[in-house]
């Protein structure tokens, strides 16, 4: 048997804290670097016959001289593909396992490597761990086999743990920076860099894995690579989720979004422009309507037609809502918040109108009064071509009922729901009322047009106190206004 060449593996500070898992990991990691750079063979971990492991990779082979290495240049420019960019991670991976009683032998064409304690040359006095270099057993092998003996199942399932490939991760959406990976139920989100585990995240709705590098990131992936802060990640995150389009990832996200107002969600949707993002996402993936808690409370009946028409609620914070209001969705469709869905609903109403020689006789007779009415305020707007009468109307989002009446500037039209037609008080308050809006441009409810239809109020008293002989309408509609302000 030919004598051993013994080359001195130099370890001046062994990784105290490592286990044998994490040596495995630097093996398994060699492994998996060789079969990207090479585009070879899925590499292969298995538990042979006798009770060793056995990494084994199909690629051009491990030479002594990888000892050597300080810094792999091959790996440095090929950062976003591979996982090791140092050749110290083997030797550190030599000295853990032998540290740990676990026997490393490496095959390869170029040789087989074992480990000895071996006194340095010309000082015997002090003995350091060495790689025994013999001639290959195949010289005709493919790639390299490490078979590690005495290492417990239970150390290679933890170091096989530390790799995206082996984990059985769900992948949710690949995007130019990295992949979304649904994070396991019960489990911390995990974040991997080119399919290498090195942080954990407690608050994360995903998981991660970063293939497109930042050179922070490069420089935080340290000896250990653990503990990466997430400062150095904390970017690649953010612009894998903006870039992100489906409907899985923006359907959690929503989660989160609602868990914020209990408190609660996940870190990601903290971060505004994410948060913005998921609801364009969802927004485009399906029905939604996105309100904010008080919203919900506030416009419970608006809330409630939505949800009858099939539409799903999503409640976001008051911040992301004031962002997404008049919006687009990745389609550059709008997105759908309570005036959007109001216009939307409108936008579909068909009036079913009635000709006034269909109304019957009492209805003529108040319909009759209209032209007497407006002529208390000086007439209909010059905007106000015609006034109707509708069966149905749409509803008034701020009360939940079918609306009285309404300026329809659509038509210039103001239209009448047919039963205001019962009485004059209803049929010259409702009427008014919609003189107002058409003549102010003013909504319901804001000071505007409390101030117009007030205006409107002053008018009607003055043209009947100017005559002696009040319209019974001009009576009638002046009692029904007053009772408008409270409504």
């Amino acid at each position: 048997m030919t004598e051993a060449r013994l080359f001195d593996l130099n370890i001046e500070k062994i990784l105290e804290a490592w286990e044998s898992a994490h040596a495995v990991r630097e093996l398994i990691a060699n492994a998996i670097d060789e079969q990207q750079l090479s585009d070879t063979n899925d590499i292969e971990v298995f538990k042979a016959d006798d009770g060793s492991w056995v990494i084994r990779d199909y690629g051009r082979g491990l030479r002594y001289e990888h000892f050597t290495q300080n810094e792999n240049a091959e790996k440095l420019q090929n950062s976003g593909k591979v996982i090791g960019k140092f050749g110290v991670g083997l030797k550190d991976a030599m000295a853990t396992l032998h540290r740990n009683g676990v026997q490393v032998e490496i095959r390869s064409a170029h040789g087989e490597i074992t480990l000895a304690q071996v006194a340095k040359r010309d000082f015997a006095d002090v003995v350091t761990l060495h790689a025994a270099v013999q001639p290959p057993s195949d010289p005709t092998m493919t790639g390299t086999m490490i078979v590690l003996r005495r290492l417990s199942d239970e150390q290679m399932d933890k170091a096989k743990g530390f790799f995206l490939r082996f984990s059985d991760e769900d992948l949710l959406e690949s995007t130019k920076i990295g992949d979304i990976l649904r994070r396991k139920p019960g489990a911390v989100a995990r974040i991997y860099v080119t399919g290498l585990l090195v942080a954990e995240e407690e608050n994360f709705a995903f998981s991660y894995n970063i293939t497109a590098l930042t050179e922070p990131m490069r420089k935080a992936l340290n000896r250990e690579r653990t503990n990466v802060g997430r400062t150095a990640y904390t970017d690649r995150v953010k612009q894998m989720l903006l870039s992100a389009t489906a409907s899985d990832v923006a359907e959690e996200l929503a989660r989160q979004l609602q868990a914020m107002q209990s408190g609660e969600g996940s870190d990601e949707v903290r971060w505004k422009e994410v948060a913005i993002h998921a609801v364009r996402i969802l927004s485009v993936s399906g029905d939604y309507l996105f309100v904010t808690a008080d919203q919900l409370m506030s416009n419970s009946s608006a809330v409630d037609h939505a949800r009858g028409d099939g539409i799903r609620i999503i409640t976001i914070p008051d911040t992301i809502q004031q962002e997404v209001s008049g919006m687009t969705d990745l389609s550059g469709a709008p997105i759908r918040d309570l005036g959007q869905y109001q216009s939307e609903w409108n936008n579909s109403f068909v009036f079913d109108f009635v000709e006034p020689n269909a109304l019957a006789p009492g209805e003529r007779a108040v319909f009759g009064q209209a032209q007497a009415i407006v002529d208390l305020v000086g007439g209909l707007p010059a905007r106000v071509h015609a006034v109707r009468v509708s069966n149905t109307m749409r509803v008034d989002f701020e009360t939940g009922s079918d609306a009285l009446g309404l300026w329809d500037g659509a038509t210039n039209s103001i239209v009448i729901r047919r039963d205001q037609l019962s009485s004059i008080p209803d049929f010259a308050g409702t009427l008014l009322h919609e003189v107002v809006h058409a003549r102010s441009g003013y909504d319901d409810v804001t000071r505007d047009f409390e101030s117009a239809l007030t205006e409107v109020i002053g008018a009607t008293a003055a043209a009947a106190l100017a005559t002696n002989a009040v319209p019974p309408a001009a009576v009638e509609a002046k009692f029904s206004l007053r009772r408008m302000l409270g409504r």
